[in-house]
Formats: structure tokens, sequence, C-alpha cells
């Protein structure tokens, strides 16, 4: 008795408006009944070469012993047509399915895909396996001892019963502009990825959802695991800069820790446990209203907001807009964002997240809070499945808006859309303005975490937002991790692209435009200050180390002459001199390990990792004392010492800059 299973067809998956998304067509696979093929050699290698697979492997399964063997799974046309015309005892083809990814890697992180056995392996394919795959039949066929068919034997069919439809809430259309985007910004940017989410604020329903790099579900074998099996959106941690001040503005406004009227004044700094935040904005925003610090995002201001809020109601909304948990959006591998614990949190830690720093979100973490906010303050849990229906269109299951909790209230989430729209109309998201529509939201750039600490020259741009301003159908969140080349700010990078989704978008939605709308009289461009920095003393350098340090400070640096070590450079240690400036280092030759004495250079600046490397090629020891980076030295630059002999270094901590807009 052979027991052949029979899968079922696996179910349809729609987007919102019924379009197919993804569908199972039919295919041939080939199996063989081993006891029944005399000639087993011969048969591996005809049935080989028809369907274009390795003849040995072919022959083991032959000669397995096994009363069943698949040959090979899915086969085309011509191959199926190939094997039959072979006609060998024994081989038999049975239709099975094969999914169909209707738009090629359209959502392929949302859909996902399944396996050989139909089993749904990640996306929406994993999570709904149970209601996709149906339940299998089989083919009983019953046989002679050495398998040969035995004249009016039983054969008995069951059918297999295919499996439920997913309708989900992406919106094919909507997924198009997003898709559009994103190949955009991988042209220009070439980041090492980027998301893009847009969710209805009202419902909680994700409309679109799209990453790069991305990958065809269709050929999901053909590209990295890294690609497949990580979905962005829910599972990059990233540190959001300035677009999480919406966070803690929103926490200060409700409980009365700020008000509109209240002033601040911004020198460029602010002092806080003995370390110095600089504000972006160079020389800083001076007198401001609180409506003007979330207009202009003053690091300044929103340290001293989120500071009057104390550390008690601070965690109080990370925890209530759903910060450090999953959200439960129904993808696998979804993250929960990395932050330092509430009993451990200094005053210092209060300060830096109060601007989007030291705390680590998700893509959909942020903006499901986003949303939250353009939903007068309540919190819904995001959804993808609209409904489950049978084969026959009914629905087997319905899901609706599940609403988390209320936030803030509905007076604080008006006030603060209010906020937000005066960013987008005169303040840094400009770029954001969504003609006929107006916006609301906020920029973000911040640097990114390798290792503990910020990587040199590695940002993300991002922005959140919702649109219409005044009556918010749609939250889109553009994120882009890692742009390359000079321009890396989330206004120049994110918020254009917010614009160009939201114009699309509401235009599809037939959401009604004002033609009254006045847009913002001009773009907002981010000019990168060229601050004066005091230009290092390199004198008595090994000149490799001299070279690295004032090229990683800023400098363009030349050497004139021959040798190892630094004679003499201009412009002359302690000087002036603007970021970019050309260094000229004069060099000249010197035995490192036949001098038995030794000129201490200048450890101003360096980190004690450089500090301890530049000694040591020096044949010196270093003893630091603190933490951070050079402020004094025992033995004086310029002093000589003894071959083998420790330097105390001194070293404190440094100020602090964000580089948010």
């Amino acid at each position: 008795m052979i027991d052949v299973p029979v899968e079922a067809k696996r179910g349809i998956i729609y987007d919102r408006n019924g379009n197919e998304l993804v569908t199972s067509v039919s295919v041939d696979s080939a199996y063989a009944f081993p006891p029944q093929i005399s000639d087993k050699r011969g048969a591996a290698d005809k049935i080989a070469a028809a369907l274009e697979i390795d003849n040995e492997e072919v022959y083991q399964k032959l000669t397995s012993g096994a009363g069943f063997v698949w040959l090979k799974r899915r086969i085309d046309y011509e191959s199926a047509q190939s094997l039959k015309s072979l006609a060998i005892n024994g081989v038999e083809l049975i239709e099975e399915n094969k999914r169909f990814y209707h738009q090629g890697s359209i959502a392929a992180h949302v859909l996902g895909f399944s396996g050989d056995d139909n089993q749904g392996l990640i996306g929406v394919e994993s999570v709904y396996d149970k209601e996709l795959r149906g339940i299998p039949g089989r083919i009983v066929i019953e046989k002679d001892a050495v398998g040969r068919n035995i004249p009016e034997s039983l054969q008995k069919f069951v059918p297999p019963v295919p499996g439920q439809n997913l309708v989900l809430t992406i919106d094919q259309t909507i997924q198009f502009f997003v898709e559009r985007e994103l190949d955009k910004i991988v042209n220009t940017y070439h980041p090492k990825n980027a998301v893009i989410i847009v969710m209805n604020p009202r419902t909680g329903e994700i409309l679109a959802m799209g990453n790069r790099p991305t990958f065809d579900p269709s050929n999901w074998r053909q590209y990295p695991q890294s690609v497949w099996d990580h979905n962005p959106s829910i599972w990059y941690n990233y540190e959001p800069g300035s677009t999480y001040k919406i966070i803690t503005a929103a926490a200060a406004l409700e409980e009365g820790a700020v008000s509109l009227g209240d002033t601040f004044y911004d020198p460029g700094f602010i002092q806080i446990a003995g370390r110095t935040i600089q504000c972006w904005y160079a020389g800083g925003h001076g007198a401001q209203t609180f409506e003007e610090v979330v207009q202009n995002s003053c690091n300044p201001g929103f340290i001293t907001v989120g500071l009057r809020l104390g550390r008690e109601n601070f965690y109080k909304y990370i925890n209530a807009f759903g910060f450090g948990q999953k959200t439960a959006v129904g993808l696998p591998g979804e993250e929960i964002g990395i932050e330092i614990p509430e009993a451990e949190a200094t005053e210092l830690n209060i300060a830096i997240m109060s601007i989007g720093q030291s705390i680590a979100v998700t893509p959909m973490q942020l903006i499901n809070a986003v949303s939250a906010v353009a939903n007068g303050g309540v919190l819904l849990k995001p959804t993808l499945v609209k409904a489950i229906k049978d084969a026959d269109g009914n629905v087997a299951k319905e899901f609706k808006s599940e609403t988390v909790r209320q936030v803030i209230s509905r007076n604080t989430a008006q006030t603060l859309k209010e906020l937000l729209a005066n960013v987008v109309s005169k303040g840094t998201g400009k770029n954001a303005f969504v003609d006929g529509y107006g916006a609301a939201g906020k920029t973000g750039t911040a640097q990114v975490v390798e290792g503990g600490s910020y990587a040199d020259g590695k940002y993300v741009a991002s922005f959140a937002g919702f649109a219409p301003a005044d009556d918010p159908q749609i939250a889109v969140l553009v994120m882009v991790a890692e742009p390359t080349g000079p321009v890396y700010y989330g206004s120049q990078v994110a918020a254009p692209v917010f614009k160009a989704i939201a114009q699309d978008t509401l235009r599809y939605m037939r959401v009604p435009e004002r033609p009254d709308l006045e847009s913002p009289n001009s773009s907002f461009v981010f000019e990168e200050h060229r601050e004066n920095l005091f230009m290092p003393n390199m004198l008595n350098y090994p000149v490799e180390e001299a070279q690295k340090y004032l090229i990683d400070t800023g400098f363009i640096v030349q050497t004139s002459g021959e040798g190892n070590i630094v004679a003499n450079q201009s412009p002359q240690g302690g000087m002036a001199v603007a970021s970019g400036s050309i260094v000229v280092l004069e060099v000249q030759p010197y035995d490192f390990g036949a001098a038995e004495e030794v000129t201490v250079p200048d450890f101003t600046g360096l980190s004690i990792k450089v500090a301890g490397s530049v000694l040591e090629k020096l044949g010196l020891y270093l003893n630091p004392a603190g933490s951070g980076y050079g402020a004094g030295q025992q033995e004086k630059p310029g002093t000589k010492v003894r071959r083998g002999t420790t330097i105390t270094v001194e070293f404190q901590p440094p100020t602090i800059k964000p580089l948010l807009d």
C-alpha cells in the first residue's frame, strides 16, 4: 500500500481592496516508486537530464530502499513534459501548488514566503500559516510486495481542503508609492537600510510598509538570509533623535511641566551634571517661548522641559506610548527597543533622552506613538490583517480596531498637533509641507551607536508626522539609516519623501484639498556651520598618528619633507582655524628604537586609546587619570624623558554636541 500525500491549495492573500497579492498556481511535482524501476542507473541518468538535477542524487534516492521518493518538487512545464516523454515505469507526476507573488518584491517583508512543504516561513505567510495552508489530502494506491500495480487494485483519493484567504490592511496603491520612494532613496543615498510605514491613525491599520534592502519572495533563496530574515520596520533599533521630542513635548504638556507661553533662553548650550550639551544651531536660538522651542527643535529647551518632568514622569510616558515593549503588530521577529532601566537613569540620562538620544526605538514603535498623538491621544494596536475568509468569500474572522490606552488627553493632543503643524509650516520641517493639506511632524538626525559609542560619519535621518495637519488621515514615518554622501539630515533626506508619499496618498484617497492653505515661503536648508577649531599641536608625533588624528578632527593634511616624525607644522598648534583647513606637517627621520631620550608631545584632546597608541610608538607608557579626552599632562609638551618612562595624562569628559535638526 502506497500513501501519496496531496497538499492543499494555499489560501490567497488580498490587499484591503481585494487585489490579489499572493496566489497559488498549479505545477507538477515528480516522484517515483523505486521498487518498480529495474534499471535504476539508466533511469537516474535520464531523470536527472530531464529535471536538470544531479544524477548521483537521483540514483541514491532510487536505491535507498524506500517505496516512495520525491524526485523534484514544483517543476516547470518543460521539465514535466520531458519527464513524461521518458515513460519510465514507476515515475509519476502529481499536481501541487506554487506560490505566485503578483507584484514581485512589493511588501516582501510583510507577505513573507512559504517553503517546499507548503509551510509559511516568514511574514504573514508564517503567522497565519495554519489558516492559509488548509488540510492536505492523499492518494492511496494498492501495490504488490515489490511495488507493482495490482490489477483492479484499490485506489482511493482523499481530496485536500483548500486554505482560507487573508485580507490585509495594506493598500496596494499606497504600497506602490512607498516602494517608489524607497527606490529613489537607495539610488540617491545608498543607505544601509531604509523604512517607510504608512498608517491610518484612527484605526491602527497599516496601509503600507516597505524596507530596503528587499527581496523577491518567489526567489528568496537567491538573497542573503540577513535580507529576508529581518524586517527593519519592526527589528531595527535606532536612536530616534529629534522625532522623539514629540514624546517629550506630549509628556510635559500633559503633566503641566510646561505651557505654551513659558519662556526659555538658549545660548547655544546647556550644562547638566558637569557636562555641556550643545544645541544643533550654532550660537543658540536665544529667547523663545515653548512654542518656538518646538518649532526650532531647540535642544536646551527640550532638555529643560525633560528635567522638569523628572525621572518618574519621563518613564511613565515612555511606557505609556509603548516603548520598551512589542507593538504586537502581528509579524515575527519584533524587537522592543533599548532603554536605560528607570532605577539606573541619572539626571544626565534624562536630559539626553529628552532629545532622542540614549534611547533606542523601532520604526513601528515610533509611528504607532506618533499616530496616538494624531488620534486624540489614543494609542491603538497596529494591525496588518482585516479579515480571514473561506474559499467561498465568507468572513470566518474579522479584526477590529483595538484600543490600548488613552496616553494623553484630547486637549493635549490637539495642542501638540498645532505645535507640530508649526514645525512644518514655519520651522525645521518645512520640506515636509504637503500642498493643499499641510502636515504636522518632526525631523530627526541622530548618530549611529556602534560598540557602545557613536560612530563617526554615520547617521539616521528621519521624519515622523501626519496629514492633513488639522484632520489627520494618515501617519507616515520615513527612516533612512546611514545615508552616504554629504547630505544626511532628516530635513533634507526624509522630509521631502514624507511630502511625496503624503501628497500622492491623500489625493488617491480623495481627501479634499484646501486651495487657500498657505505654503511656507521658503524651504528649510540645514546649513553646516564651519566652526573655528583649535589647531592641535602635532610636534613630535609619529607622522601616521598625526595625519589620522588631524583628518578625524576635520582638517586636510599635507606633508613636507621625508621622515616619520613631525618636526614642525603650519598653522601652529593652539591657533583658531576653520574646520576643513589645510595643515602642512614638516617631517624628518627619527629612529624610534635607537633614541635614548624622547620628546613628549601634547596630548590635549586625544582619547585614552589614541594617546596610548602614540606613546607606545614612542617607547613610552601611559598612566591615564580620569576618562574622556586629554585635558592636561604631568610631563609638559617638549619635555625630554628617557625611553620607557610612564607619562601621566589627565582626561576629562567631552562636551556633548548632538547633531539633531
